[in-house]
């Protein structure tokens, strides 16, 4: 049973659509997913006990009971096909159009000059983070599962242990998380302004749909893949 002292992490690992109502409220299930949820409310001002009944009309989907028991591979497939596909064209995508509704609307809104800026410094941290993910933490994860089902021992691991490129991809995960609450904040929660045109609208709305999916990229990894890859590597090593 959910309670206001299970941290947000467990609630959304228990209850995946629990991430639909936390997105529209505001509360962090990824980077900061490690709050109990009563604090959590607290921080997003909300009332816990009208979110926990909200969370009791929550019904499961198949998809989302399906990442709960997914293999590894399984999880890895889903996250490149999914995610990395749409971080990386969605990027492009973005920058171009921030640096057009900036040329055009810069000298009336200064604060889209911060706006270029953040997500320049988002994609820039986004693409080598999505790389060493591709190259060198996933083949590895991928390696820990043959290992293990074909009773070998351990792969042999440059970085030491896997806890390692984990604890990186985590603390940038984190900064990630950062960059979006702060793109949030200096929007005023997409709100656009009255003389914004359809690309200033077009931006905002596929800014939150970025910041949208890439909760759920980092909700996936932090507290789906990376916990099980932990496990298994320790288990192989006993």
């Amino acid at each position: 049973m959910i309670n206001s002292e299970m941290t947000v992490r467990d609630v959304a690992i228990q209850l995946p659509e629990s991430t639909r109502l936390f997105e529209s409220l505001k509360i962090d299930y990824c980077c900061g997913g490690n709050q109990p949820l009563g604090q959590a409310c607290a921080s997003a001002g909300v009332d816990v006990d009208d979110v926990m009944e909200r969370l009791a009309g929550v019904e499961q989907s198949n998809e989302a009971k399906d990442f709960q028991n997914a293999s590894l591979p399984e999880l890895i497939t889903h996250i490149l096909d999914t995610h990395h596909v749409f971080t990386k064209s969605e990027m492009d995508r973005l920058q171009l159009l921030a640096d057009k509704v900036l040329n055009a609307h810069g000298g009336n809104h200064p604060e889209l000059v911060h706006l270029d800026e953040l997500l320049t410094r988002l994609c820039d941290d986004l693409k080598p983070h999505m790389f060493k993910e591709e190259q060198i933490l996933f083949p590895y994860i991928n390696a820990l599962v043959q290992a293990a089902d074909q009773n070998r021992a351990v792969p042999f691991a440059p970085f030491g242990t896997v806890k390692n490129p984990i604890r990186m991809m985590t603390m940038e995960h984190d900064t990630a998380g950062e960059i979006l609450r702060e793109l949030r904040a200096l929007t005023s929660d997409y709100k656009v302004p009255a003389d914004a045109c359809i690309s200033y609208q077009t931006l905002y709305q596929a800014l939150q749909n970025f910041e949208k999916d890439l909760h759920q990229h980092i909700h996936l990894e932090n507290n789906l893949l990376f916990p099980k890859a932990l496990e298994l590597e320790n288990a192989l090593t006993q």
